[in-house]
């Protein structure tokens, strides 16, 4: 809430930013060493030999802080005047530097190299028949403080009316002799600090810290946020302990309940309660058309209109399925990796570059596609093409009931709304025992007409290039019919809705109907790809699925040109395990020691330098060379 009141932005690496900083605060306590969130800097600096509590804490809030500092001094103040999706993509380059930098700075972290502790009261008292530990009433009590202290910082102190009134205004805080830049930087470094003490807090408490599952605290979080509108920290705060305590209810009542089905994940029905609070305020506050007040969104990257793609798609398929049938059988795989990122990318294209939708959901549709087309095959005996083609339709239903809330809302709060889609989907489906669950599913190989269309097999002939063929097939046809989609009315509509919602409905367009197009054909796209990655991968599990590949693919495709079917490609290449990672000397298995580091960097650059991507970048140097 304080980085959007003095910025505007959403930060979605903001529990990244507390994980980091928890990990350096145990391994601080542990070694007397501060790791550096920094790469080319040293990974440890000596503090103190033997660090207490209070020193170790005041080192990484300082640290926090600095963090904080960096983030808007570098990254978001810079894209002050950019489309709301260039910085949600600048958020997503800051969480995916920070995930991996705490995997490659505490690699030890899972052989409990260090600690986890709290220096919050030990003990319990007993509330209305219930055993409560004394933390809980410790970090309740700092909660309730901080929120109080913030609403009276920005109620009655200059400094919180000043970034209120810079928060309404710009223009007219600067004629007011304020200094808005000055006002972001310090709340950023608030809003680190906070962020850190409470990752600190909160894992102490649960002994757990996970550099995947701890930076995904984010959802929850911005849940209550969205309750309180982003601005009431009393609603927010209140919030907060209501769904928190929800859940915990939920959990108790799920486990004793023998009605509930045993194939249904208990913890996913708690854990897939924000979900539900953020659809609740979507309702409640989201408009279905922005009032005439609302502020204009920034222009998104440019969408040129595809130009001959039938020889695109024949020229760049031609040359994939030649790698496929001449090359080694690593690069075999990679081609495959890239193909299928592709075509889940190209859902992206769609909907967000399209359509100016931000979704985080499209691994998560990818996912539905996956273990359906798995249960079809293997329980049903059901065959292919058919369990395919079934799973695509179930999938576009799914896709279409979730943008059904989500046509009321645009921008930073529809990619809350996916992402809390996506956990929901994560954890009550993929983690369930009816599609597979932890356990995994394995995937018949495909035949048709007697062909067998398998991925795998033995020795040098695994990774077969006969799926591999199919795979760059469809991808081709998907790519054709995007482009020919581009240029039809229907992706006139769709760009008119991008450009001005008010204007394209005075226009005389259906504004739902276009977004719930863009939804459905969107989700067919992504369960596409996922039908793919079911018989690529030789053991489905919920892994491959997790939302945060979500946020990288949508990354890379705004990386590649989030407007253009190019940077679906570009962002198929990139893939981890892909065309690049092989040339970069990764492998099937593993990627470059460095490449999510470099990759979320490299995405902050190109939201700053480049906003229509490496594809815009290009078509500007063609056009510069033309003239």
């Amino acid at each position: 809430m304080l980085t959007y009141r003095a910025s505007g932005v959403v930060n979605f690496a903001h529990a990244a930013l507390g994980m980091f900083c928890a990990y350096a605060y145990y391994e601080l306590r542990a070694t007397g060493e501060l790791a550096l969130p920094l790469l080319g800097l040293p990974a440890r600096v000596p503090v103190v030999e033997r660090p207490t509590v209070f020193t170790a804490l005041v080192a990484v809030l300082v640290m926090a802080a600095v963090m904080g500092l960096l983030q808007h001094v570098l990254v978001f103040r810079p894209l002050r005047s950019a489309p709301p999706l260039a910085r949600v993509v600048a958020s997503l380059g800051i969480f995916l530097y920070l995930q991996d930098l705490a995997r490659l700075r505490f690699r030890k972290a899972g052989a409990a190299s260090f600690e986890i502790t709290s220096f919050l009261p030990r003990g319990s008292r007993e509330l209305f028949g219930v055993v409560v530990p004394n933390n809980r009433f410790a970090l309740a009590a700092i909660a309730i403080t901080i929120a109080v202290a913030a609403g009276a910082l920005y109620q009655w102190t200059r400094f919180g009316l000043a970034t209120r009134a810079a928060a309404e205004s710009e223009k007219g805080a600067l004629l007011l002799g304020l200094a808005p830049d000055r006002l972001a930087a310090a709340n950023w470094a608030l809003a680190s600090v906070l962020s850190a003490l409470s990752v600190i807090l909160i894992t102490g408490i649960t002994k757990q810290l996970d550099p995947i599952a701890t930076s995904l605290l984010v959802i929850p979080a911005l849940a209550a946020a969205l309750l309180g509108g982003l601005s009431s920290f009393t609603l927010a705060t209140v919030a907060g302990f209501a769904i928190g305590m929800a859940q915990s209810g939920v959990l108790t009542y799920v486990t004793r309940a023998d009605w509930i089905p045993g194939w249904l994940p208990r913890g996913g029905v708690e854990r897939s309660l924000p979900f539900l609070v953020i659809i609740a305020a979507i309702v409640w506050r989201g408009r279905t058309i922005p009032a005439r007040d609302a502020l204009v969104e920034q222009r998104l990257p440019e969408s040129p209109s595809p130009r001959h793609p039938l020889v695109a798609a024949t020229v760049l398929g031609g040359a994939a399925v030649a790698g496929l049938w001449t090359l080694s059988s690593q690069w075999r795989l990679a081609i495959v990796v890239s193909v299928i990122a592709a075509t889940i990318a190209l859902s992206s294209v769609v909907l967000t570059g399209y359509v100016g939708q931000i979704s985080l959901a499209q691994y998560a549709f990818a996912g539905v596609a996956a273990f359906t087309t798995a249960k079809l095959a293997a329980d049903a005996d059901i065959p292919f093409p058919w369990s395919p083609l079934l799973a695509i339709a179930v999938t576009v239903a799914v896709g279409v009931a979730v943008g059904v809330p989500a046509v009321r809302v645009r921008g930073m709060t529809l990619a809350i709304a996916t992402a809390g889609a996506a956990v929901a989907i994560q954890e009550l489906f993929f983690n369930s025992s009816a599609v597979g669950g932890i356990a995994g599913l394995e995937v018949p190989p495909p035949a048709l007409f007697g062909v067998d269309l398998g991925f795998a097999a033995v020795g040098a002939d695994n990774f077969r290039p006969a799926f591999g063929t199919l795979a760059v097939v469809l991808l081709a046809l998907a790519c054709v019919a995007v482009a020919n989609l581009r240029r039809s009315p229907t992706g006139l509509r769709w760009l008119a809705v991008r450009a001005n919602e008010r204007a394209a409905a005075a226009a005389g367009v259906n504004v739902t109907a276009a977004k719930l197009t863009a939804f459905a054909i969107s989700s067919g796209l992504a369960a596409l790809g996922g039908v793919l990655l079911a018989y690529q991968l030789p053991t489905l599990s919920p892994d491959a699925f997790l939302v945060v590949g979500a946020l990288a693919l949508l990354a890379l495709t705004y990386l590649g040109g989030i407007a253009s079917i190019t940077g679906a490609i570009v962002a198929g290449l990139l893939a981890a395990g892909g065309v690049v990672t092989k040339l970069g000397g990764g492998t099937s298995g593993s990627s470059p020691e460095y490449q999510f580091a470099v990759s979320g960097l490299a995405l902050v650059v190109v939201a700053i330098v480049w906003p229509d991507g490496v594809a815009g970048a290009l078509r500007r140097l063609a056009a510069r060379i033309r003239r």
